[in-house]
């Protein structure tokens, strides 16, 4: 009897990670049509095809779900690397940032986010703490490991390091081609060595 209650609720378990997934999609393509101010849990619920207490029995409300839902997305979609030489480590990172930038659907919903959070400035304090934090202190760590590799000047100034990579790698202006796709400016190497110079400069 033992065994046959285990297999059952290791099935109940992977049903429940099934509805999860079938929600989480269906949050970010609610964010992406309709964007987060229009969004409802009961619009979300009827996309994904489940009840409401499906998803209030996930998160007790709509900023905590987009919240814990857009920071997994933002996390997996652009890691901070750990290569073991920052070279490396930099080049990584603007390869998955520029593959973040061309899809269409992630980038219209952290535009409609940072929009909506200049407007409310809950969900800004909430994104904040959720998304930017965790990775500035992601950051700060793949940048000390460079300094005790000696890659790295000992009195760099971290925070304006980092705000140099992730402005030099997001705050630029994509082109159009001839086909009428978007298309980075600069070549993945050029930019590399632009933020390398950078880093280095950013000293105390």
């Amino acid at each position: 009897m033992a065994a046959t209650h285990g297999r059952r609720v290791a099935g109940a378990a992977l049903l429940r990670e099934h509805v999860t997934d079938v929600i989480t999609t269906a949050v970010l393509d609610e964010l992406a049509d309709t964007g987060y101010a229009r969004m409802s849990m009961e619009a979300v619920a009827r996309r994904a095809g489940v009840g409401k207490a499906a998803l209030y029995r996930r998160w007790a409300s709509k900023e905590v779900m987009v919240q814990q839902i857009v920071g997994n997305l933002a996390w997996h979609a652009v890691p901070v690397p750990d290569t073991g030489n920052l070279r490396d480590d930099v080049s990584s990172y603007v390869g998955d940032a520029a593959a973040l930038r061309s899809d269409l659907r992630t980038t219209r919903i952290i535009a409609d986010l940072g929009a909506e959070a200049i407007r409310n400035p809950q969900l800004a304090q909430t994104f904040y703490a959720a998304l930017r934090e965790p990775r500035r202190a992601a950051g700060t760590a793949m940048l000390h490991r460079a300094i005790q590799r000696g890659e790295l000047p000992a009195d760099l100034d971290t925070d304006l390091a980092l705000d140099c990579l992730v402005g030099l790698t997001y705050a630029r202006p994509q082109t159009l081609t001839a086909d009428g796709d978007f298309a980075d400016p600069y070549a993945h190497d050029r930019l590399v060595e632009v933020i390398l110079v950078a880093l280095a400069a950013c000293r105390r």
